[in-house]
């Protein structure tokens, strides 16, 4: 199943079903003195495998190919194989890699210093940043809280919908549920994961998780929607069951509704459709919880303006950022809330009165290089005018996957708002149809295209997402739109190979 995502800076998804081994390039040659010693180790993975690797990676059995050296949109790796990034990672290197004003602006802070204890201090570089990320959101939002990663800012997320509770007054500590979404990922950690409606992921760790989670279903018209249903029929229906599962839980006792405007691990790119935010908020707002959006992935540019909720109509009581927000230049996430959290948080009247503070807090908390590097990168984005360059590419991109997949018989519904991807129907999952398309797009084709399973029902369905730079040129998009669509004919003639038709 291909998704895709219009108006971002390029985030595209494609779908299969088994997973295969990455391909391995460990072809040995000849390279300065300076590189061998990272070489010889390359090498000697590819060759014995995970036991001469200290690293636990994400697979004991299949060591990764390594990379040792990226310029702009392009990995290089120990054997000199080089690829279009095609996906920024896991959509984060948005400005692509080896920026000498984000190399600059960190060796600067560096040399100023490199830590602070954000226990006792505060410093100019996070003031920077927080007041510039403010500054995007037109003033919707009130305070920036800066951590390390995604799931981080979930968790935070979490305990500062709970904390409002509990400062506004004495009778609204009963809030301690949440209702989020079917099909969803909002980090690994236990909170966050707790949160997610990520089938693999939460299957080894469901007797650790927490118990006060509710699901409702996912917006995902492809797979929800009725023959003949309208979008305002549809709609109707999802805030119909979010009003449902309120009075189930019990209405006051819910924090907060979560959902991510753009799903993007666990469905591939699934945009809402028109007017769903403006009714789920509606339905948080007449039982007085929260509406918390997940922007980890969707967020900072992706979808073709700074936040995905400002083309939705709502401004979010507490959202959630990361991956576009340092473009991978440093671990960074955020957390934002917006007034009306702030101003309980300041002088709260509740039971556990926090002395108008957060009760949280991390060790690299609002770290000084990792701030220095966001905020030269946010910068580059406005001064750049890479929102009109993500626009632009967005709708060139996906013209383009119209015009070379539309009629392709194992490509349907091609969805989104920028650049997001996924497959007609599902595949038996021993086909393994997506890590095989994301292999060979890798190895014969020179791109990436991010696997991923379970978008029918957390086991079946399959896709590959498309997350290209914000920087990506003309020529880049076409490269990119023709070698996916050369990649999925060559898989699937591979999987015809093996076992026949796969229709």
């Amino acid at each position: 199943m291909l998704a895709q995502r219009v108006g971002l800076g390029p985030f595209r998804a494609v779908s299969s079903s088994k997973m295969l081994s990455p391909t391995q390039f460990n072809v040995r040659f000849k390279m300065p003195l300076q590189h061998r010693t990272l070489a010889s180790i390359a090498a000697a993975a590819g060759s014995t495998g995970e036991r001469d690797s200290a690293v636990l990676h994400r697979s004991l059995k299949t060591p990764p190919m390594l990379v040792v050296s990226a310029r702009e949109r392009y990995l290089t790796f120990s054997d000199g194989h080089e690829i279009l990034d095609s996906t920024c990672g896991a959509a984060v290197a948005c400005i692509g890699s080896h920026n000498e004003r984000v190399k600059k602006a960190m060796i600067e802070q560096i040399d100023k210093f490199s830590y602070c204890n954000s226990m006792f201090f505060g410093h100019p570089i996070g003031e920077e940043l927080c007041a510039e990320l403010i500054r995007g959101t037109d003033g919707a939002m009130a305070k920036a809280y800066i951590m390390c990663s995604g799931s981080e800012a979930m968790d935070s997320a979490m305990k500062m919908a709970r904390q409002y509770f509990t400062e506004i007054s004495p009778k609204e500590n009963k809030r301690v549920n949440f209702i989020a979404r079917e099909g969803s990922y909002h980090g690994t950690t236990i909170g966050g994961l707790s949160m997610s409606g990520h089938v693999a992921r939460r299957s080894l760790f469901l007797d650790m998780l927490l118990p006060n989670i509710h699901r409702v279903s996912a917006c995902n018209p492809y797979r929800g929607m009725t023959k003949g249903q309208t979008t305002e029929k549809y709609v109707a229906q999802l805030a119909d069951e979010l009003d449902r599962k309120f009075q189930e839980v019990g209405p006051d006792t819910v924090c907060a509704f979560v959902a991510e405007p753009v799903v993007g691990a666990t469905l591939g790119c699934v945009p809402s459709v028109k007017g769903y935010f403006k009714a789920m908020k509606a339905v948080c707002d007449k039982y007085g919880a929260l509406l918390i959006l997940d922007e980890v992935m969707s967020g900072m540019g992706r979808t073709g303006t700074l936040h995905a909720w400002q083309q939705e109509g709502v401004v979010p009581d507490i959202q959630t950022l990361a991956k576009g927000l340092g473009g991978g230049y440093a671990p960074i996430a955020g957390m934002l809330i917006n007034h009306r959290v702030a101003d309980a948080l300041k002088s709260g009247t509740g039971a556990n009165i926090s002395a108008s503070a957060f009760s949280h807090g991390h060790t690299y908390q609002g770290h000084p290089v990792s701030c220095a590097a966001a905020l030269e990168v946010q910068r580059i984005i406005k001064e750049d005018n890479l929102l009109t360059n993500v626009k632009e590419r967005g709708e060139l991109l996906t013209s383009l996957l119209h015009k070379h997949l539309d009629d392709h018989p194992y490509v349907g519904n091609i969805r989104g708002r920028g650049l997001f991807w996924g497959t007609k129907h599902p595949f038996p999952p021993s086909f393994g149809v997506a890590n095989l398309v994301h292999t060979i797009g890798l190895k014969d084709q020179g791109i990436s295209l991010y696997p991923g399973t379970g978008t029918q029902d957390g086991i079946n369905g399959d896709h590959v997402l498309l997350a290209p730079a914000y920087t990506s040129t003309v020529e880049e998009i076409e490269k990119i739109a023709l070698k996916t669509k050369l990649t999925i004919d060559q898989a699937f003639e591979k999987l015809q190979e093996t076992h026949g038709r796969v229709d």
